[in-house]
């Protein structure tokens, strides 16, 4: 058990820095008795973002890419997911984009940022009023899934962001209440492909420009990037899978309240 809880611990640390070299070590005394052939790094492993198109995408490498038995922790009940009992999962694959939340724009370079060696995929689920983060962890220079959490949200006094976006997201008159005006509004000049355009959005423009919004359950990955509840402004990246799809939302809090104050689309 305290082996169990160290690595629960250790995989869903939420900043980006050095994994204990004592925690492999540790790690490996029991997988090493299941794998034979434990996986090697290749370039898949530079970007998280290029390792999790094949993670979500391809069963068989799902499978040697997970550190059995799993971790795996639902509301403090703690267990262990055996190799033989894991199913498939394709994560955010068949929703066809993702969402990551930042509060500051020099983090949104981390998406880039090949030094990684922790990240974490969140679903919220807000019916449920419930966290499931899944833990990535790069040990050895190989991305691996190595615990699996399921926790309450926490409410909190003010307006909590995560709740307001998925309302932003699914009501259209709702947006329009929560949108400063004139919208400030960058997107790429269609007369040079290597030029953008700052304007800005009227009223009535905004729902012929808007993002197309995910619906229902929120999925954010978690890259090591500052994304506090008590922040004065949110951004929020909407991003597909495959297809070039880029939006940027940002937010800022005024008078206790979320408010839409910039969008940004450079899809290319």
């Amino acid at each position: 058990m305290l082996l169990f809880i160290m690595l629960c611990h250790h995989a869903c640390k939420d900043k980006k820095q050095e994994i204990d070299p004592y925690i492999p070590v540790v790690m490996s005394i029991e997988t090493e008795k299941s794998e034979e052939n434990p996986p090697q790094a290749t370039s898949i492993d530079e970007l998280f973002d290029d390792f999790m198109y094949h993670f979500t995408s391809e069963e068989d490498f799902q499978r040697k890419r997970i550190v059995f038995p799993l971790p795996y922790n639902e509301l403090n009940a703690f267990s262990k997911i055996k190799k033989q009992d894991w199913q498939y999962d394709t994560l955010f694959n068949q929703e066809g984009y993702y969402t990551i939340f930042f509060d500051r724009e020099e983090d949104l370079e981390l998406t880039k940022d090949t030094s990684l060696t922790s990240v974490q995929v969140e679903w919220t689920y807000p019916d449920k009023r419930t966290v499931k983060k899944y833990c990535f962890a790069r040990i050895k220079k190989v991305w691996r899934l190595d615990a699996i959490h399921i926790f309450a949200i926490e409410d909190g006094k003010e307006e909590n962001f995560t709740d307001f976006f998925i309302h932003f997201s699914n009501d259209t008159l709702f947006q329009q209440e929560r949108i400063k005006r004139p919208l400030t509004f960058v997107t790429n000049d269609p007369d040079d492909d290597f030029s953008i355009i700052r304007t800005t959005l009227g009223h009535d423009q905004w729902s012929v420009f808007k993002p197309e919004f995910p619906t229902g359950d929120i999925i954010n990955i978690n890259y090591g990037q500052q994304n506090s509840n008590n922040s004065a402004k949110k951004i929020v990246a909407l991003k597909s899978i495959g297809n070039g799809f880029s939006n940027t939302l940002y937010f800022q809090r005024k008078e206790s309240k979320w408010e839409l104050y910039k969008f940004e689309d450079i899809s290319n």
